[in-house]
């Protein structure tokens, strides 16, 4: 945290660059690579720090005080190392073994990718939004659904292991916020992915039934994957809110009304609108973090929560990311004209709050009827979670 932390200004007087280059900036890689951020997950037998599950929400969001986007990627292409931990041993010595600091891109649409059960592993084909990072990456986790014989029925669903020689990246990634992030198209065509490179995501909803477990048993990798997917990447909104808070009050302290004169801290509109940013940010760190604790809460006792359970964690990231938009929403409109210029980092705060909103992860109304149904007796199904 102490390293995350002194790295903040850093981001940010590089965040807009970041955001005109519109990818993970070279010298931002090159710093988190030297702090170690990247690895805060990796397996300790590999190098890394094997930190608890709720490392992943307060590293993130510190980093993206100063640059949500650059956060987002450490959230997004740290969390691959923790992923491939699940992986065949052999697989995890294959990549770390030639590279232990490695980035690891994916894209978990698993409706976009295609494959088909074959000798010693699948053909797979497919083209993948959403690849954060992908420019960054020597590698890329692209999620399948296997089809059987008659190109229709789904049997399987797995996360495959792809070198970058043999995925294509395509530049779609012109987006109004999270600009920094990189986070292109992914194509493949009809390649072979052999099958310990292609993880089996129905034995990783919990517990130590992952192929990966002969090499890493401990707490962290008990963690159900999909259950807990949203976290890496919810801590970057709650990150921005506090950015945007901190940006705020310290430009209050000395703003004088541009018409007025008048001292801005002093209007009670101002004051109740800053108390209502404050408590909507320490509420969304509240469910953000607690959520990702009762993880590994259920990790450390050998235990896997049912699915009640998961669905309820989820719908409280889900809501923290919401109020995360809400507390940056609310400072800009108190804020004045000065919030229209690019110039200003409240603009990207908000745009890029807004961005996350839109992803599926944090669609409450997808993450609440799922939990709302299982919660009243019906049936959910997500052969995934």
């Amino acid at each position: 945290m102490r390293r995350a932390r002194e790295i903040v200004p850093t981001l940010r007087e590089r965040a807009q660059k970041c955001e005109d280059a519109r990818v993970l900036l070279p010298e931002n890689e090159k710093l988190l690579h030297e702090t170690g951020l990247f690895r805060y997950h990796q397996p300790r037998r590999f190098g890394g720090m094997e930190l608890p599950f709720v490392a992943v929400v307060d590293i993130v969001a510190e980093l993206a005080r100063g640059c949500p986007s650059t956060a987002w990627n450490v959230g997004n292409l740290g969390i691959h190392h923790w992923i491939l931990a699940f992986y065949e041993p052999e697989t995890q010595h294959e990549v770390w073994d030639a590279n232990p600091d490695v980035l690891i891109a994916s894209s978990i649409a698993l409706a976009a990718g295609r494959g088909k059960k074959v000798d010693g592993g699948y053909h797979v084909s497919g083209r993948w939004p959403f690849s954060s990072g992908v420019d960054n990456c020597d590698w890329n986790m692209l999620a399948v659904t296997v089809y059987g014989d008659d190109g229709k029925t789904a049997i399987d669903w797995r996360l495959c292991m792809v070198p970058k020689k043999d995925y294509k990246i395509i530049d779609t990634w012109y987006a109004m916020g999270m600009v920094g992030t990189g986070s292109k198209d992914i194509e493949v065509k009809e390649i072979f992915v052999p099958e310990r490179r292609a993880l089996e995501l129905t034995r990783c909803r919990g517990g130590l039934e992952h192929p990966g477990a002969r090499l890493n048993g401990g707490p962290l990798f008990r963690i159900p994957v999909v259950a807990s997917a949203g976290h890496p990447l919810s801590a970057s909104a709650l990150g921005a809110a506090e950015g945007a808070f901190e940006h705020v009050t310290q430009s209050f302290k000395t703003r004088l009304g541009t018409y007025t004169g008048a001292k801005v801290a002093d209007f009670q509109a101002v004051q109740i609108k800053i108390a209502r940013a404050r408590a909507l940010v320490d509420s969304a760190r509240y469910l953000m973090r607690e959520s990702a604790i009762a993880f590994d809460r259920y990790a450390e006792r050998n235990a896997v929560p049912d699915l009640e359970t998961k669905l309820r964690l989820r719908i409280q990231n889900t809501l923290a990311v919401a109020q995360s938009r809400e507390a940056v929403e609310t400072l800009w409109s108190c804020y004045g004209a000065n919030a229209i210029y690019t110039r200003d980092p409240l603009q990207r705060f908000l745009r890029d709050t807004q961005a996350i909103n839109q992803h599926f992860s944090f669609n409450f109304d997808i993450a609440g009827s799922a939990f709302g149904t299982v919660a009243m007796g019906g049936k959910y199904t997500n052969p995934t979670m």
